[in-house]
């Protein structure tokens, strides 16, 4: 049997969707962290069109960017069909919104500030400045897998 084709970072963020409501900055987060997470615990991608710029309010990926953005501050419904995720993209979905799905979009942006893959890639920018370069995805596995081995040590 032929591999199965990776969804796509719209189909991450319409999982989410499914789940509740979301504000647009909040869906680029939870969708940050489920990429984040996928590189860490399953050391690869969940989905493809995975890339994040460290842009001043956090990761930002430019294609939910695109399509989200004149959702303004109201919260978006979930419209599209969520193809089925592998058992394992799953489960680090499940995992994502377990840890992170009742924080607000705030509370996620300033997380996401406080985390070494967005501070590594601003290097040093002053926060309100504008930002396109993309956050490594070894720099994500490297941090969020270093944090759950923290997590199981405790």
């Amino acid at each position: 049997m032929p591999p199965q084709e990776l969804p796509d970072i719209t189909d991450v963020a319409n999982w989410f969707l499914k789940k509740s409501p979301a504000q647009h900055k909040k869906l680029q987060k939870l969708s940050y962290y489920a990429v984040a997470w996928g590189y860490a615990l399953l050391d690869s991608a969940i989905c493809k069109n995975d890339d994040f710029e460290a842009w001043a309010h956090g990761p930002v990926n430019t294609l939910l960017y695109s399509k989200y953005r004149d959702s303004g501050w109201l919260p978006i419904t979930q419209t599209e069909e969520v193809p089925k995720f592998d058992k394992y993209a799953e489960d680090v979905l499940e995992f994502v919104w377990e840890s992170y799905g009742e924080l607000t979009q705030f509370q996620l942006e300033n997380l996401s500030h406080s985390e070494i893959p967005w501070q590594k890639t601003r290097g040093g920018l002053p926060e309100s400045e504008k930002s396109n370069e993309k956050i490594d995805p070894s720099d994500m596995k490297k941090f969020y897998r270093e944090l759950f081995e923290e997590y199981q040590n405790d």
